[in-house]
C-alpha cells in the first residue's frame, strides 16, 4: 500500500483552512469556520503528547527521527490495514444469506424425466452465485482476507452471461443486506479509474450535511495484484484518520473484481462493499462517497444528461486536477474548490 505523506497532508489542510476563512460569502460559509476547522486542523496536541515517547522509541530502535520510525514500521502498519479489510470481508460473508443444501433423492423415489437439451435454461438454474466452485476452483483464503471472485461466483458460467443477466444476479445477491453496496462498471470505465488510482492512491471527499455544511472523509486505494486480483477502497472519517493515522478504522470498504472485464460476454467489473455500523457514516453517505469516487477517478465523465460535451470535459479535467494537486501537495488544492466541484454533482 502506498504510504501517505504526512507533511503534504499538513500543508494541504492548512491551505484549505485559510481558503475557507476567506470565502464567507459562499453557500456553506455559515458553517465552514465551525465544521472544517474542527475537522481539518492538525492535531498538534496529540502529536506533542506522544512526541517524547515516539522519540524514545526511535532511539531504542537505533533510529534518528519519528519519520524513520514510521518508515521502519510501514510493513506492520500495512498488515494491520489488510486485517481491517479482512474483518469487513468477513462481515460481508456473514451477511450473505446461505442456501439450504438440496437433500439427495431417496433411493425409493422415481427419477423424473431428463430435461430437454433444447430447453432454454432459466436464470435461477444457471445463477453463478448458486453454484459451488469445484474442488479445483477452491483456494486457500487470501492473506488480505478478501475473497477472490471465483469463491463468490461460478466464473465459467458467469463469463457466458450477458450484461443484463449478470447485473441482475449481482444486485440480487446483495439486496437482502441493508449495509451492502454493489455496482457493475464497464471495463473501459474501470480501466480509466484504476490507472488514475495508481497515480493518486489517496484523496479526500466531502459529504454534505443539510444545515451543517459538509464533513470530510479520507479514502485510500489498496491493490492486491497477486492473490485476489482486486482493488479495494477504504473510506474513513478525516477526524478519525487524523487522530489515529494509519491505524484508523474505515467505516466503509468497497472491492472491485476485474475477473470478467475481459474474455466474458459482459465485459464488466463487479464492485461490492460493506458499511460498518457505529463508525459515523450511513449507507446514504457511503453511496454518495462511491459516486464521488467514480466521478473524480474518471468514471461517468460522459454520462451527465443535458451537459454540453465541452463543459463535461472541462469538469472532468477540473476533477483530475484536484486529484493531482492533492497528491502533489500543490497549494492550488483547497477544500473550497473541492466543495464547488461536488456541489455541481449534487
Amino acid at each position: 500500500m502506498a504510504s501517505y505523506q504526512t507533511p503534504a497532508f499538513r500543508r494541504i489542510l492548512s491551505t484549505s483552512s485559510r481558503a475557507l476563512r476567506a470565502s464567507n460569502q459562499r453557500r456553506w460559509a455559515q458553517v465552514h469556520d465551525v465544521r472544517f476547522l474542527a475537522t481539518t486542523q492538525q492535531p498538534r496536541a496529540i502529536v506533542d503528547k506522544y512526541r517524547e515517547k515516539l522519540d524514545r522509541k526511535a532511539r531504542e530502535e537505533g533510529l534518528s527521527s519519528i519519520d524513520e520510525l514510521k518508515a521502519a514500521y510501514a510493513n506492520k502498519i500495512d498488515d494491520l490495514k489488510k486485517q481491517e479489510i479482512a474483518k469487513l470481508a468477513s462481515l460481508r460473508a456473514e451477511a450473505t444469506p446461505q442456501q439450504e443444501p438440496t437433500p439427495p433423492p431417496s433411493p425409493s423415489s422415481t427419477p423424473g424425466p431428463a430435461p430437454s437439451t433444447t430447453e432454454t435454461t432459466s436464470t435461477s438454474s444457471t445463477s453463478p452465485s448458486e453454484s459451488a466452485p469445484s474442488a479445483s476452483q477452491r483456494k486457500k483464503p487470501a492473506a488480505s482476507g478478501v475473497k477472490p471472485l471465483a469463491e463468490i461466483l461460478d466464473l465459467p458460467k458467469a463469463r457466458e452471461l450477458p450484461e443484463k443477466e449478470l447485473t441482475a444476479i449481482w444486485r440480487l445477491r446483495h439486496a437482502s443486506n441493508p449495509n451492502s453496496l454493489c455496482a457493475v462498471i464497464p471495463a473501459a470505465t474501470y480501466a480509466a479509474m484504476e490507472a488514475t488510482a495508481r497515480r493518486n492512491p489517496a484523496f479526500v471527499l466531502p459529504v454534505p450535511r443539510e444545515g451543517q455544511g459538509a464533513e470530510i472523509h479520507f479514502l485510500q486505494w489498496v491493490f492486491d495484484d497477486v492473490e485476489t486480483k482486486t482493488a479495494s477502497v477504504l473510506f474513513t472519517q478525516l477526524a478519525e484518520f487524523k487522530a489515529r493515522g494509519e491505524f484508523a478504522q474505515p467505516h466503509t470498504t468497497i472491492t472491485h473484481h476485474a475477473d470478467l472485464a475481459e474474455g466474458s460476454a459482459s465485459g464488466l467489473v463487479l464492485m461490492q462493499g460493506q458499511l460498518v455500523d457505529g463508525r459515523g457514516a450511513s449507507v446514504e453517505d457511503a453511496r454518495w462517497l462511491v459516486m464521488c469516487l467514480q466521478r473524480f477517478y474518471g468514471g461517468w465523465d460522459g454520462d451527465v444528461a443535458g451537459e454540453p460535451d465541452a463543459e463535461r470535459l472541462r469538469r472532468g479535467l477540473e476533477r483530475r486536477r484536484l486529484l493531482e494537486w492533492f497528491t502533489n501537495a500543490d497549494p492550488n488544492f483547497s477544500v473550497e474548490k473541492l466543495l464547488e466541484e461536488t456541489e455541481r454533482m449534487g
